[in-house]
C-alpha cells in the first residue's frame, strides 16, 4: 500500500477520528479534518490532498455534494464519499459529481483500504487517458494544419501548371495557325509547278517528280499541324458537339474522295454502302475526324496490292461502321496504347506517322458518344468497329 495524503472531511467528530486512526494505521498521511465543506476548501488552499475522504451530510452552507463539485471544478481531486444513505436518491445525487467511489458506513476497515486504492488507480488512469486524449488532440491539429498547408501547396502547384499547360496551348495553337498560311502558299506553288512541267521542258520530269514530293511533305506537315490544332481545343475544353443536318451520300463521297486523293501507295479502298437515311443529324467536323483517321490509317499500314474494306450503315438509330485491312497489325503486348497520344507500334518501321490520328478518334468518339473496338494480328491486319448515335 502507497502513502497518501487525504483530507477527511466529516461532521462526527468521533467518526472521523475512528477513521483517521484507520487511515494512519496504513500509514497514509492525514492532512485535515474539516466539519465543513468551506472549511475542507481552505484546508485545501494551504495544501493539496491526493484523495478527500467526504460525508454527504455536513454542518456548513456546503454539503458534501456541493463541496465535491467545487474540488472537481478547481482541483480535480478524486473524492471518496462516506454515508449511512444507500437509498436510490441519494446514489442519484451523488453520481452526477462523478465520484471516485462510495462507501457505506460503518466500513470495513479492509474494505475502505481497497476502495481507496481503486479510487487512486481509477482516478491516475483517467488521468493518463485525458493525458493520451490531448496529446492527440494536438497531434490531430497539427496534423490537420499540415494537411491544410500541403492542400495549399498542391492547389498552388495546380494553378501554376494549370496557367503552364494554358500557355503551352496558346503557343501551339499560334505557332500551328502561324505554319498553315505559308503551307498553303508553298501548297499552291507546288501544284503550280506540277500545272507548268505538264508543257515541254527539259526537265519536266525532274520538276513534276519535286513537285510532288513538295506537295506530299506539306499535306504531311499539315495534317500534323492540323492534328495539333485539334488537341489544342480538345486540352482547352473547346472541343463541343455542333449537331448539323448531313447529307449521308454526299458526306461519305467527300470522305472517301478526300482519303484516295491522299494514297500513295498501291491500296484500293473497298467501299460497302449499307441501307442510309438521306440525311443524319450529327457533327459533320467530328464524324469526319473519326472516318477520315481510321481510313488513312489502314491506307497506309496496309501492304501494296491489299484492299481496304470499309462497311457503313445506319441502324438502330446509330452509324455502324467496320474498317478493316490486310496490313502489318498491332502487337498484342502494345494494343492497350493504342489511342495514347503519340504512341506508334514497335512494328512501323520507316512508315511515316505522328501517333495522333486514332487519339484523335477516341476524343472524337468520346464527345460523339459512340463506341469503338477493335481486333488485331500482326502481319495478318486489323479491323475496327464504330457505332455513333445520331438522330
Amino acid at each position: 500500500m502507497f502513502t497518501l495524503k487525504i483530507l477527511i472531511v466529516e461532521d462526527d467528530s468521533v467518526s472521523a477520528l475512528l477513521l483517521q486512526r484507520a487511515l494512519e494505521k496504513n500509514s497514509h498521511e492525514i492532512i485535515g479534518i474539516a466539519d465543513t465543506g468551506e472549511k475542507a476548501l481552505e484546508i485545501l488552499e494551504e495544501s493539496l490532498a491526493d484523495i478527500v475522504m467526504m460525508d454527504i451530510n455536513l454542518a456548513g452552507e456546503l454539503d458534501g455534494i456541493k463541496t465535491t463539485e467545487i474540488i472537481n471544478e478547481k482541483y480535480d481531486i478524486p473524492v471518496v464519499y462516506l454515508s449511512a444513505s444507500s437509498d436510490a436518491e441519494t446514489l442519484n445525487k451523488v453520481v452526477g459529481t462523478n465520484p471516485s467511489a462510495y462507501v457505506i458506513k460503518p466500513f470495513n476497515i479492509r474494505e475502505l483500504n481497497m476502495v481507496i486504492e481503486l479510487a487512486i488507480f481509477k482516478d491516475r488512469k483517467e488521468k493518463e487517458l485525458q493525458n493520451l486524449n490531448n496529446e492527440l488532440e494536438e497531434k490531430v491539429k497539427q496534423r490537420t494544419f499540415e494537411l491544410y498547408e500541403a492542400n495549399k501547396e498542391l492547389t498552388r502547384a495546380l494553378e501554376k501548371e494549370r496557367e503552364i499547360n494554358e500557355l503551352k496551348s496558346r503557343i501551339v495553337l499560334n505557332v500551328s495557325h502561324g505554319f498553315k498560311t505559308p503551307l498553303t502558299s508553298i501548297l499552291s506553288s507546288a501544284q503550280l509547278l506540277q500545272i507548268y512541267a505538264e508543257k515541254d521542258h527539259p526537265f519536266k520530269q525532274k520538276i513534276t517528280k519535286h513537285a510532288f514530293k513538295i506537295e506530299h511533305s506539306v499535306r504531311a506537315l499539315n495534317n500534323l499541324l492540323t492534328s495539333v490544332l485539334f488537341f489544342g481545343k480538345a486540352d482547352e475544353n473547346k472541343l463541343e458537339f455542333k449537331p448539323k443536318k448531313i447529307f449521308s451520300g454526299a458526306f461519305v463521297k467527300e470522305l472517301l474522295d478526300t482519303v484516295k486523293a491522299g494514297i500513295d501507295n498501291d491500296v484500293k479502298i473497298k467501299s460497302d454502302i449499307g441501307e442510309m437515311p438521306k440525311t443524319i443529324t450529327s457533327d459533320p467536323e467530328l464524324l469526319y475526324q473519326v472516318f477520315e483517321n481510321l481510313l488513312s490509317n489502314a491506307v497506309k499500314y496496309s501492304k501494296d496490292g491489299k484492299e481496304v474494306e470499309f462497311k457503313i450503315a445506319y441502324s438502330e438509330n446509330k452509324l455502324q461502321a467496320i474498317v478493316s485491312d490486310k496490313g502489318i497489325g498491332i502487337p498484342e503486348s502494345e494494343q492497350g496504347k493504342l489511342f495514347e497520344r503519340f504512341f506508334r507500334a514497335g512494328n512501323v518501321g520507316i512508315i511515316e506517322g505522328s501517333g495522333l490520328g486514332l487519339s484523335i478518334v477516341k476524343k472524337c468518339l468520346d464527345v460523339l458518344q459512340g463506341e469503338i473496338t477493335f481486333e488485331s494480328e500482326v502481319n495478318k491486319g486489323t479491323t475496327f468497329q464504330i457505332k455513333i448515335p445520331v438522330k
